[in-house]
């Protein structure tokens, strides 16, 4: 077995400070192995059963080696799954793509390190959990805001850990899918050919119990306020990647608007139930319409056929000019624009550029990025016709505590406006559709997703998707929408789960600090290991 061969390599004499190659070419391709089935489990494959051996491989491919080692390790196996999870990154530039896998795989050298210490430590399998929450929880705060994409949570879209999310959110998923994959780990050290033991069978128990539990998981149940209709516009862009808007201006507008109109036709028409609602992209139009008097009248003459409110998306400029928002607008079919959200979570490279005066002596295509994005402030809860929708803007959904405090403030259903033109037909748009089931279920509402190229979509408060589009169309529908009002746990309590999790691994590194390596000795399956 790996681990068996892998701990033989620890204790077998040293040639020259040494192990034998052979056993370092073990390690290593244990944790590039659990590298690519970590990312097999996410979309667009979405084989979210291999996440928990993907871990398992990761984990004995550092356990008994030293620090630097393990570190190195570490970074390799992040870059095994990075490579391919992040490869959405490409149309911006390959050179973006692989500088952003390497910043974001010390991450995981770092907890590997951390892994190779707790390894040492009684009841490890908790211990190394603890830490992954701990690397997700780093990853979204550093640098230049976070970047929380690929959390292992987000591979468990539709799986049989989804529920967890309902009671401690997405880092309680994460700990529970690597608990999962570290008694693997474990039960492989304990499995000895010889016999099967009643230890063997405990660990094989917790296996299987870890991810069955999550259906014992209390959720708030049906409760609600009835449902409401939403329309969806799927519009279109002219172009792709970095020049999806094409050359000709206010096409994207053009192409919501004229939806819009064809929607409002086939209400007439009878083919379609009426909204009460109808919600558009982020960026569906990419004219200022408080500047514009031509974006303006596009947008009204719309939402007045309609003859219903709108959640328009648009980037506006600042008051002075100098800056922009990512904003959600609620247009009203009387009174015009009104009500609005400005997005709080900002694109890196996207929608600001980090220290961009240096930055653009040596890379040019900063400056496609036009003005600076300003961060919003507020909740995303907007009154719309009958209900308090709550809006999140694309990239948000990856971020626990926006998410959360728009549903605390009153928000349902989630509306998630989001575009995704520059990364059309990448496994980026199957992967934010996996988080927004996700959050469904984490907070108990139906989630709709509104966006320019797809993959627009409706997921029920239970994490199935009832209805999604087709990528690179224009598209549209009525769906008839729960409006749930009952609180999960986890919205209830939070980030607590999260802080207990960092504290655990906190302990769990201060315990194995002072810890020195045990002299070399026989190796034994039978030896007390976990």
């Amino acid at each position: 077995m790996v681990d068996q061969m892998l701990q033989e390599d620890e204790r077998a004499p040293a040639v020259s400070g040494a192990p034998p190659p052979s056993r370092a070419l073990i390690r290593l391709a244990a944790c590039l192995a659990g590298g690519v089935l970590l990312f097999l489990a996410f979309p667009p494959v979405e084989l979210w059963f291999l996440a928990p051996p993907g871990v398992a491989l990761l984990t004995l491919a550092v356990r008994g080696a030293g620090l630097r080692r393990a570190a190195w390790l570490g970074y390799l196996g992040g870059v095994a799954f990075l490579l391919p999870a992040l490869a959405w990154v490409r149309p911006i530039g390959d050179d973006a793509w692989l500088i952003l896998v390497a910043v974001e795989s010390l991450f995981f050298a770092a907890m590997s390190a951390g892994v190779a210490l707790v390894t040492r430590l009684r009841g490890w399998p908790l211990w190394v959990a603890a830490l992954w929450v701990a690397q997700e929880w780093a990853r979204g705060l550093f640098p230049v805001g976070g970047f929380p994409w690929v959390r292992v949570a987000f591979s468990q879209g539709g799986s049989v850990f989804t529920p967890y999310a309902a009671l401690g959110g997405a880092p309680l998923v994460t700990f529970t899918v690597v608990l999962c994959g570290t008694l693997l780990a474990l039960l492989t050290v304990r499995l000895t050919p010889r016999r099967f033991t009643g230890p063997v069978a405990v660990l094989l128990a917790g296996v299987v119990a870890v991810p069955l539990l999550g259906y014992a998981v209390p959720r708030p149940g049906d409760q609600g306020a009835g449902s409401v209709r939403v329309g969806v516009i799927q519009g279109d862009v002219p172009g792709q990647g970095l020049g999806f808007l094409g050359d000709e201006p206010a096409v994207v507008l053009r192409n919501h608007a004229d939806k819009t109109h064809e929607l409002a036709r086939s209400v007439r028409a009878g083919q379609v139930a009426r909204p009460d609602i109808v919600v558009w992209p982020e960026n569906s139009t990419d004219i200022d319409p408080y500047r514009s008097s031509y974006a303006y009248g596009v947008i009204d003459a719309a939402v007045r056929d309609i003859g219903v409110p709108v959640l328009v998306g648009a980037v506006v400029r600042s008051p002075d000019g100098g800056h922009r928002y990512t904003r959600g607008i609620v247009w009203d079919p009387v009174s015009g624009p009104g009500a609005y959200y400005d997005k709080r979570k900002l694109v890196p490279f996207g929608e600001f550029v980090p220290f961009r005066d240096l930055l653009a002596k040596f890379i040019e295509r900063v400056n496609l990025v036009g003005l600076q994005s300003l961060a919003g402030t507020r909740d995303g809860d907007l009154r719309m016709g009958p209900v308090t929708v709550g809006a999140v803007e694309c990239y948000e959904v990856a971020f626990d505590d926006i998410v959360r405090s728009t549903v605390r403030a009153g928000g349902t259903p989630l509306v998630v406006q989001t575009n995704n033109a520059t990364y059309a037909l990448t496994s980026l748009p199957p992967q934010q559709l996996a988080m927004s089931r996700l959050r469904a279920v984490e907070h108990d509402r139906a989630v709709v997703i509104a966006a320019t190229t797809g993959i627009s979509a409706y997921v029920d408060p239970h994490g199935d998707v009832r209805w999604q589009t087709p990528e690179r169309v224009a598209d549209m529908a009525v769906l008839n929408v729960p409006v749930r009002t009952g609180e999960t746990l986890a919205t209830r309590v939070g980030a607590l789960p999260e802080w207990a999790l960092l504290l655990v691994a906190t302990g769990a590194l201060a315990a194995a600090l002072p810890r020195r390596r045990p002299a070399p000795q026989q190796f034994s399956t039978e030896e007390e290991d976990g």
